[in-house]
C-alpha cells in the first residue's frame, strides 16, 4: 500500500497536467537488482531471475488494475542487459576519468547479508535493510568520487526551491562541509610528523594530547618492543565498530611513548592510540583539547591527562572543566599573544599564525566519503573491470559489454555464483587471458539514472539520446519517500551531474520538484505462542469491537481466538500487517482505493490504513455516481443562461466555480490532495440538496456535474469516465480539458448579513456587495423580526462588520 500510495500520488498530478493541455511522460520500470531478490530466491528454492520477472508480471497486472496512466512503451528493467550496459560503460568512461578507484578499506559489513553498505546504508549502527548490527572489515572495494562533486552537491541545494527543506537540511548535514585548519607537528626524538584537522584552531592552546588510530604510522613506531601496545592494536583492529557508535562506545586507549612537539609553545603533547580514531577518516590523528571537546574530556578524564582551559564562558566567566567540557565559542584565555580575542578573531590569527610559520594550512573538510559501489552478492550488475596476467587491471573493453551476468544459477544462500564459478572469471582481453571482477554494482547504481533513461529506453547509439533527454529533462515532479534523503536523493543528484559533464544532458539538478509521501500505517494483532513467541495476524483476518471514541477494545481473529491489539505501525512483513491492494480492489474497486489513499491524510503526512475510512470513499462515490446517472436519465439539458439565474442559483454557481479554483490550486499550486476532494464532496452536498425543477435548475446541475467528474478524473479515472460518457461529455474524458474558474462567476453581487440586537441573532439579510452601512441598516429596519425588538426602544450603538454581521444595541 506506500507503492500504491506513492503511485497513485504520481498519477493525479500526471492526469490533471495532461488535462491543462501539457505532454507529459509517467513512466514506469523495475528497480529489480539487490538482496530482497537473492533472499526471497534462496527461500524459494529457485533463481532470482525467473522469481524477478514472475513479479514483474504480477506487479503489473496489479498496477494496471489500479489505472495507473503509464506509458507503458518505455517501461524497463535494471536487470536486463539492454539497460545496464550503459551503466557499465558510463563506469568505465569514469574510470578514464579519474573518478573511479580501487582501494582495500574498512568498510561497514552485514553479516547477516554478508554484503557491503554505504555510511547512508547504516542507521543507528544496524543495516538498514536486515537491522543486523554493523561490523567493519578490510576489503578491496571500488569507489566513486563523489566527494569531488561535494561543494556542487551542497552549493545546488539552494537552487532547489521546490523541496522539501527537510531533505535539503539532511543532505547538508551529510556533505558536513567545514573550514578549519591542517596542523603539522614534529615528534620528539624523531624524523616522523602527524597531521591532525581542526575546526576549532581558536582551541589550539588548549591542546594536551595527540591521539591517533591503531593503523597509524605512529602507532607502528610505538609498538616496536611494546608488546602490549602490539596486543592493544590488534584489538583496536579488530573491534568491528560502525562510525555510528563512535559517539557512545567506551573509550580506550594506550600511550605510544611518543610525544608531538605544539608547534606555536613546544610543549611536548604525549601520543596516544586511541580506539576512537579511525584511519580512513580525516588524517587518522586528532589534537585534543579535553577543556572544550567532551569526547576529549571524557578519555582525559579516565587516563589522567592535562585538562587546560583556554576559552571565556560567554558571560566573560573561566570556565568550570572538572564536570564536562565547555563547548560554547567564547573569548579566549590562557592563550598568550592570543588572549581577550574573539572566537572568530582567535580563529583567524592562530590559523595566520601556523600558515606564517609553514605549519599549517587552511582546509575546507567533508563529512562526505567517496562512494563503494562494491557489492559481493550476485544478483546485481557486474563491475566491468578485468585483471591481466601481469597483475593489471584495466576497464572491460566496450565491444565486451555488457558483461552479462548469468541467470540460469543455483543458489546455495552463501557463495555469489558468479566467485563460485571460476568459469566465468575468465576472458581474454587482446588475446591475453584476463580474470573478470566478480563483484557488483551497489543497486543504487541502477537507481541512480533511470529517470533519465525512461526519456529513450530503446536508444543504442549511448546512455541517452541528448535531444530526447534534454527535451524532458529535469523532471518537473519526482515523489519518493523521505528515508532515501541521503541515500537515492544523494546518489540520483550525482549521478545527474556527472552525465551532464559528460554532455549527456545539460541541466544541473535532475528534478525540479520533490514531494515525499508519509508513510501507510495499519492496525497490528498478535497472539503469545506456546514459546512466548508473538505470532502476528493480519488486521484483514481481525474483527474489532470499538468504543463510543473508537477504541479497539477487543479483537479477535478467523479462528476464533482473541488478539492482542499492538497499535498502529508502518505495514510491513515482520508484522503481517501489509494490506493487499489487490484484495481491496476486488473488494471496493479501483477508484475507491484510490480516493481513499488521497483523502485520508495530507500527501507528506502517515496515512492510516482504516477499512472505515474506505467504505466512506466507496459511499460518496457512490453518492456522485447516484446523483449524475439521476441526472442523466432526466435526458438532455437546455443551455444554461447566466443572465437570467435567480439569486440562488447565482449562489450555487458561485459556489461550484470557487470550487475549481480551490481544487486546481490545491491540485496544482499547493499539492494538498485531500483538501481538494473535501471541496468537491462539500460543493457534492449542496448539488444534492440543490432544486431541479426548472430548465435552468437541470442546465447549471449539467455544468455543475460536467466539472465535478473531470475534477474527481485524477483521482478515479474508471468511474468518471463513465459518468463523462453518462452525461454526454465531448469525446473521451481522457481527453478532455481541466474546468477552468469563470472570474464573473465568483463575484458575488448580494451580501448575506446576520443582524443581531443586543448580540442575539434576530434575522438574516440580502443587500447588494457594494451597500453602504447606512443602507444595511434600513434594510434590516424593515424586516419585520428586526424590526419588533427595535419597536419603542433607542439605539445606543451600532457595530457593523462590512458584509457579515450589523448589530444593533438598543436600551
Amino acid at each position: 500500500m506506500g507503492h500504491v500510495r506513492n503511485y497513485t500520488i504520481g498519477d493525479v498530478i500526471s492526469r490533471y497536467q495532461r488535462m491543462l493541455g501539457k505532454n507529459v511522460l509517467q513512466p514506469i520500470g523495475w528497480d529489480a537488482f539487490g538482496l530482497p531478490a537473492e533472499g526471497a530466491a534462496v527461500k524459494n528454492k529457485t533463481a532470482p531471475a525467473p522469481w524477478t520477472y514472475d513479479n514483474i508480471e504480477y506487479m503489473k497486472n496489479q498496477l494496471k488494475l489500479l489505472g495507473f496512466g503509464y506509458d507503458w512503451s518505455r517501461e524497463i528493467a535494471t536487470c536486463d542487459p539492454d539497460y545496464y550496459r550503459w551503466e557499465q560503460w558510463f563506469f568505465t568512461k569514469l574510470y578514464e576519468k579519474g573518478m573511479v578507484y580501487k582501494k582495500t578499506s574498512a568498510v561497514n559489513w552485514c553479516p547477516n547479508d554478508q554484503t557491503v553498505l554505504a555510511n547512508e546504508q547504516v542507521i543507528d549502527g544496524c543495516c538498514w535493510r536486515c537491522d543486523t548490527k554493523v561490523e567493519r572489515k578490510e576489503i578491496p572495494q571500488w569507489f566513486i568520487k563523489i566527494t569531488a562533486y561535494a561543494d556542487q552537491l551542497l552549493n545546488d541545494l539552494d537552487t532547489l526551491e521546490n523541496w522539501p527543506e527537510q531533505v535539503k537540511t539532511m543532505q547538508r548535514n551529510w556533505i558536513g562541509r567545514s573550514e578549519g585548519v591542517e596542523i603539522t607537528f614534529d615528534v620528539a626524538d624523531s624524523d616522523e610528523k602527524v597531521t591532525v584537522y581542526t575546526t576549532r584552531p581558536d582551541t589550539f592552546m588548549g591542546a594536551t594530547y595527540v591521539a591517533v588510530a591503531a593503523g597509524h604510522p605512529l602507532a607502528q613506531l610505538g609498538a616496536v618492543n611494546n608488546p602490549e601496545l602490539v596486543q592493544f592494536i590488534d584489538e583496536c583492529r579488530n573491534t568491528k565498530v560502525a562510525e555510528a557508535e563512535m559517539a557512545t562506545m567506551e573509550k580506550k586507549g594506550m600511550a605510544t611513548g611518543l610525544f608531538a612537539i605544539h608547534p606555536l609553545t613546544g610543549e611536548k603533547l604525549p601520543v596516544w592510540v586511541a580506539n576512537f580514531v579511525l584511519m580512513e577518516y580525516g588524517t587518522g590523528a586528532v589534537m585534543a583539547v579535553p577543556a572544550h571537546d567532551q569526547r576529549d574530556w571524557e578519555f582525559a578524564t579516565k587516563y589522567g591527562l592535562q585538562i587546560k582551559p583556554v576559552i571565556l564562558n560567554l558571560d566573560g566567566s573561566e570556565p568550570d572543566v572538572q564536570a564536562e567540557a565547555m563547548t560554547d565559542k567564547g573569548a579566549l584565555f590562557n592563550s598568550g599573544e592570543f588572549d581577550g580575542l574573539s572566537h572568530e578573531a582567535g580563529f583567524n590569527a592562530i590559523a595566520d599564525k601556523l600558515v606564517e610559520k609553514g605549519v599549517g594550512e587552511r582546509k575546507v573538510n567533508y563529512r562526505l566519503r567517496d562512494w563503494g559501489v562494491s557489492r559481493q552478492r550476485y544478483w546485481g550488475a557486474p563491475i566491468p573491470m578485468v585483471t591481466l596476467e601481469d597483475g593489471s587491471v584495466i576497464p572491460t573493453p566496450e565491444d565486451q559489454l555488457p558483461v552479462i551476468l548469468p541467470e540460469d544459477v543455483v543458489m546455495d544462500g552463501i557463495t555469489s555464483p558468479i566467485k563460485a564459478d571460476p568459469n566465468w572469471a575468465k576472458t581474454t582481453v587482446n588475446g591475453q587471458p584476463a580474470l573478470r571482477e566478480t563483484d557488483t554494482f551497489d543497486t543504487f547504481m541502477e537507481s541512480s539514472w533511470y529517470y533519465a533513461r525512461y526519456t529513450c529506453p530503446q536508444y543504442n547509439e549511448g546512455m541517452l539520446n541528448p535531444e530526447a533527454a534534454n527535451y524532458w529533462l529535469p523532471v518537473d515532479q519526482y515523489v519518493g519517500g523521505i528515508e532515501h534523503a541521503i541515500m537515492h536523493l544523494m546518489y540520483f543528484r550525482f549521478f545527474h551531474k556527472l552525465m551532464r559533464d559528460a554532455g549527456l544532458v545539460n541541466s544541473d539538478e535532475p528534478a525540479k520538484r520533490l514531494l515525499c509521501q508519509g508513510m501507510v500505517l495499519a492496525d497490528a494483532f498478535y497472539y503469545t505462542g506456546v514459546n512466548g513467541e508473538r505470532n502476528w495476524v493480519s488486521p484483514v483476518d481481525v474483527t474489532v469491537e470499538r468504543d463510543e471514541k473508537g477504541r479497539i477494545t477487543k479483537a479477535v481473529d478467523n479462528e476464533g481466538r482473541e488478539v492482542i491489539y499492538a497499535g498502529m505501525s508502518k505495514m510491513s512483513k515482520s508484522k503481517n500487517n501489509g494490506i493487499d491492494p489487490q484484495v481491496m480492489v476486488e473488494r471496493y474497486g479501483a477508484d475507491t482505493v484510490r480516493l481513499f489513499m488521497m483523502f485520508a491524510s495530507p500527501a507528506e503526512m502517515t496515512l492510516e490504513w482504516q477499512e472505515s475510512g474506505v467504505e466512506g470513499a466507496n459511499r460518496f462515490l457512490k453518492r456522485v455516481w447516484k446523483l449524475v446517472y439521476e441526472h442523466a436519465q432526466k435526458g438532455a439539458c437546455a443551455e444554461l443562461n447566466t443572465a437570467s439565474l435567480n439569486e440562488d442559483q447565482k449562489a450555487l454557481r458561485r459556489d461550484l466555480h470557487k470550487t475549481i479554483a480551490k481544487v486546481s490550486d490545491d491540485i496544482g499550486r499547493r499539492q494538498t490532495f485531500n483538501t481538494a476532494i473535501a471541496a468537491i464532496m462539500e460543493l457534492m452536498n449542496k448539488l444534492a440538496r440543490a432544486p431541479q425543477e426548472s430548465e435552468q435548475d437541470r442546465a447549471l446541475m449539467q455544468e455543475a456535474l460536467l466539472a465535478v467528474v473531470r475534477m474527481l478524473y485524477p483521482f478515479t479515472p474508471h468511474a468518471s469516465f463513465e459518468m463523462w460518457t453518462a452525461l454526454g461529455g465531448e469525446g473521451d474524458i481522457d481527453v478532455a480539458p481541466w474546468p477552468q474558474a469563470d472570474e464573473k462567476a465568483m463575484v458575488e453581487d448580494s451580501k448575506l448579513i446576520v443582524v443581531q440586537v443586543n448580540g442575539k441573532v434576530r434575522g438574516k439579510i440580502t443587500v447588494a456587495a457594494d451597500a453602504t452601512e447606512q443602507q444595511v441598516r434600513e434594510l434590516a429596519g424593515q424586516e419585520a423580526q428586526v424590526a419588533k425588538y427595535l419597536d419603542g426602544v433607542t439605539i445606543r450603538k451600532v457595530i457593523y462588520v462590512p458584509g457579515k454581521l450589523l448589530n444593533l444595541v438598543v436600551g
